[in-house]
């Protein structure tokens, strides 16, 4: 099994940053690729950024050029630099990790960008 926690969700002003992080433990062998996406509320959850085991990135093209997904596989951890802020980019941000079999979501954290 494979768990996720994410965490660096918070509030900030319109044009700032933060880095959500993702905990991965578990069978991580398992993992074929990790991703971050997001819910907003009334809207269905859209993929923000995903990062395969190869290193290739993929992002929604609303966060190109303000996002970045990376990873440290010595902490197991994967990360979404967020930057220049929009209050669009409100939501509930969840990890996911796509297996070899089957998807593990974390439990989310809130971002709210105050305009």
């Amino acid at each position: 099994q494979v768990q996720l926690v994410e965490s660096g969700g918070g509030l900030v002003q319109t044009g700032g940053s933060l880095r959500l992080s993702c905990a991965i433990s578990g069978s991580i062998a398992s993992i074929n690729a990790m991703g971050w996406y997001r819910q907003a509320p009334g809207k269905q959850r859209e993929m923000v950024a995903i990062i395969t085991n190869s290193g290739i990135t993929h992002y929604t093209d609303s966060v190109k050029g303000r996002f970045t997904i990376s990873r440290d596989n010595a902490k197991n951890t994967v990360f979404l630099q967020m930057n220049s802020l929009k209050p669009e980019d409100t939501a509930g941000y969840y990890c996911n990790a796509a297996l070899q079999r089957g998807t593990v979501w974390g439990q989310g954290t809130q971002v709210t960008v105050s305009s």
